[in-house]
């Protein structure tokens, strides 16, 4: 990103944040959001600035823009600025969360301070019981995370599914289609079989659908946007609906800004 353009930028944030600027409700029954790890490359104060252009108050925060290392008073301070933007903070992550009770237990410490009620985790299937039992503990919900054919714990939801099958409601799943497409499962059946167990989900396009590098933006690829939107608002689903942009992450916004527009313009198609 150029010296120009963080200007502008820092330049908007202080604009939009002096003037209060009103978001959105859920849209047509959907919480469209972002996840921040949309984000990577910019600081906090980017993020939020472009949180504003894309006019969305949701957003799931990663460590990019919330260091796991952060002090009390460092979580309290970003907390003020997010809540200043006026932005709905739904969960954090994705947040690995593979290894023992000391490490897991530090992770659902930083999510309880940073106000979290739902974490997008990937965990290891050996310690799923393990997240389970500080689910219940902290009552913050864990969504995990399938990340597709190159995952060897949950690369696609019924993987996700068998795992937390029986466990507390708050152990879900956090479907990124994009991934799920990538495995050869049928994301609209995956999506149904989820049921109450959906807990987010993480939007992306893809121009072939067993191509990783083939992402574009939302709304010019292969994935049934208008179909999963359809699918979603039958559910009733409550979730965020986040987008997960992981490409051109120097200038995410001009992708993200389409891919919005394409996303509000199927939604908008959508009978209420």
């Amino acid at each position: 990103m150029t010296t120009g353009s963080m200007t502008t930028r820092r330049t908007f944030l202080g604009a939009a944040l002096a003037a209060g600027a009103a978001f959105a409700k859920p849209e047509n029954g959907l919480k469209l959001g972002v996840a921040s790890y949309s984000f990577r490359k910019l600081t906090r104060a980017q993020a939020i600035a472009g949180m504003k252009e894309l006019n969305t108050p949701y957003i799931n925060i990663k460590e990019f823009h919330l260091k796991y290392i952060s002090t009390p008073e460092e979580i309290a301070a970003a907390r003020k600025e997010f809540a200043a933007a006026h932005l709905e903070v739904l969960g954090g992550g994705n947040i690995d969360l593979k290894g023992d009770e000391p490490k897991l237990r530090k992770m659902f410490d930083y999510a309880k301070a940073a106000g979290f009620s739902l974490i997008v985790c990937a965990p290891a299937r050996n310690n799923v019981q393990l997240v389970e039992k500080l689910v219940k503990e902290y009552n913050i919900k864990a969504a995990i995370h399938n990340h597709g054919p190159e995952d060897k714990e949950f690369p696609s939801p019924q993987s996700v599914l068998d795992a937390v099958k029986g466990m507390d409601p708050r152990m879900g799943l956090c479907i990124d289609i994009g991934h799920t497409a990538r495995t050869g499962a049928d994301v609209m059946a995956s999506i149904r079989e989820a049921g109450s167990r959906l807990l987010d989900l993480h939007v992306k396009d893809l121009r072939s659908l067993s191509n990783k590098d083939s992402q574009c933006i939302v709304g010019e690829g292969a994935m049934p946007i208008k179909e999963i939107f359809a699918e979603l608002k039958k559910m009733k689903f409550t979730g965020g609906v986040m987008l997960e942009y992981e490409i051109d992450a120097d200038n995410p916004l001009p992708g993200m800004v389409k891919s919005f527009a394409n996303m509000r313009r199927v939604l908008g198609g959508l009978k209420s």
